[in-house]
């Protein structure tokens, strides 16, 4: 998008208030007074605080008409033709007064070519004054742009270093561009100072930080949680499957390897018995992917006003497009969207999301995880919302080693001191949350009689716990059914 060609149009097509929602209040300045320039228009502007006045900042202006409705009048009564930014003007602009007043001088446009041009952070126009304006809206800077921002910054930190060099490594370089993918100029320009100025290097370890601070920067409300906390697949037992499958997709995710006839990867779903490590691989997802990861919280999403649940999910999905490429996990999705709510607010969340699913463009790798699949509408696990359904079952045998091994490694006790055949033995039908709770209790068990934990011990807790296989054997069952013809087995 080119900022000035935009805006240009606009002021051809005699529109006379613009209503520009922008943090960039210099940028736009400039843009418009470049523009004045070429038309033979003079800028002006007024703010509460200095009055209007000449917007160049080489021209120091008497400052008069401090008050809102002071300048409204004095721009209705100018002959002269010119562009007048009222900044931060949204605290005024409902006052019936100051909208007759802007009114009047969008009626008489065609008199005399005055532009009234609103520049705040947010702004809702009055109905009486939208048939006479346009939005305006500053393009995000483009790749190039960002690359020519970071080397400015390195060329500025070497200054200030009597020539030192920006130690930049190229990749770690490359994915930092890529992720002020969103950012405004300013902001990813402050991004990129704290990232050089730090240390005066570019490394992998900023990226964390950027994306983190890009995620502040964007979200205002909690239904969406930037996880610290990613994992690796060697912290998850089995799932060969998965693993295999995410592997074969990580280049075009990550943006490494590209190729014209394959498609952008959509997401999978998980389903599969509660505490077989579905939470797990979704942070395992974003480990593989070197992504930042995205919790949507479909129970934050609700709200008891009309419209504001709908209002939530779409800023959600907006932050995670802006935050691409990501991993976006929607945990225990059947909650949010369930089938049996017909007219309710859970089905215009499942519309919203629907179709922007359907019209996403960005990297936003979805991670769904579920536990109940009766409770989901059809149409969101028909082929083609995602890419795979897996399903997440109860560990084999050789499966329940390992994460026995991964969870006596977590907490310092060597493995080969444990007798993990005899525990897997006793431990069929155990999840593997069921399976880290054996070893953590035993663990206090231990700990309360001042002795070195033992196999026994965590024999013990085995033989005490009746899994959830046992308790809820009819819902297991039924739910290994029907993902028996219908999903891929992630083990």
């Amino acid at each position: 998008m080119d900022n000035r060609h935009d805006l240009e149009l606009i002021l051809r097509s005699r529109i006379p208030i613009i209503v520009i929602q922008s943090h960039e209040e210099h940028r736009i300045l400039h843009l418009l007074g470049t523009i004045g320039e070429k038309f033979n228009k003079p800028l002006f502007k007024w703010s509460v605080t200095e009055g209007f006045q000449f917007a160049r900042f080489d021209i120091d202006g008497d400052t008069q008409h401090n008050e809102p409705k002071e300048v409204l009048e004095h721009i209705k009564a100018e002959r002269q033709a010119g562009i007048y930014v009222l900044l931060d003007f949204h605290h005024y602009i409902n006052d019936p007064v100051h909208i007759r007043l802007v009114k009047d001088i969008a009626l008489d446009h065609s008199k005399v070519a005055r532009y009234v041009v609103l520049l705040s952070y947010k702004l809702d126009l009055p109905p009486e004054l939208r048939h006479f304006s346009a939005d305006f809206e500053l393009a995000l800077p483009s790749e190039k742009e960002l690359n020519s921002l970071v080397h400015e910054v390195a060329k500025e930190w070497a200054s200030e270093s009597k020539g030192e060099r920006v130690k930049a490594d190229p990749e770690a370089t490359r994915l930092l561009i890529r992720n002020l993918a969103g950012l405004t100029h300013s902001d990813a320009k402050r991004l990129v100072r704290n990232a050089i100025y730090y240390d005066g290097a570019i490394t992998h370890s900023d990226l964390s930080d950027v994306m983190e601070a890009k995620y502040k920067l964007l979200s205002g409300k909690q239904t969406l949680a930037f996880e610290h906390e990613t994992s690796q697949f060697s912290q998850v037992g089995g799932l060969k499957n998965l693993k295999r499958w995410l592997e074969d997709r990580r280049q075009i995710v990550m943006g490494k390897k590209g190729n014209a006839n394959l498609d952008m990867p959509k997401g999978i779903l998980l389903l599969g018995v509660q505490g077989c490590g579905k939470s797990l691989a979704a942070r395992a997802v974003a480990g593989v992917f070197a992504a930042p990861l995205l919790r949507l919280d479909m129970g934050a999403l609700f709200n008891k006003y009309y419209g504001e649940s709908e209002r939530n999910i779409r800023e959600a999905l907006k932050i995670a497009d802006t935050m691409a490429p990501c991993v976006l996990w929607i945990d225990e999705v059947e909650k949010g969207l369930s089938a049996e709510d017909d007219d309710g607010p859970s089905r215009r969340i499942f519309a919203t999301m629907l179709t922007w699913m359907a019209e996403k463009d960005t990297a936003v790798f979805i991670v769904a995880t579920a536990n109940d699949m009766s409770l989901l509408p059809p149409e969101f696990v028909r082929k083609g919302r995602f890419d795979e359904i897996f399903f997440v079952d109860l560990p084999d045998a050789d499966t329940r080693g390992i994460i026995l091994k991964i969870h006596m490694s977590n907490r310092s006790l060597n493995p080969r001191e444990f007798d993990v055949q005899k525990l897997v033995h006793a431990s069929d039908g155990f999840s593997g949350a069921e399976l880290e709770q054996a070893v953590v209790s035993a663990l206090y068990r231990a700990h309360a009689r001042d002795e070195l934990v033992s196999t026994d011990h965590i024999l013990t807790e085995i033989e005490r716990t009746q899994p959830l296989s046992v308790v809820m054997a009819e819902h297991v069952d039924t739910l290994r059914a029907w993902a028996a013809d219908r999903t891929v087995p992630a083990h």
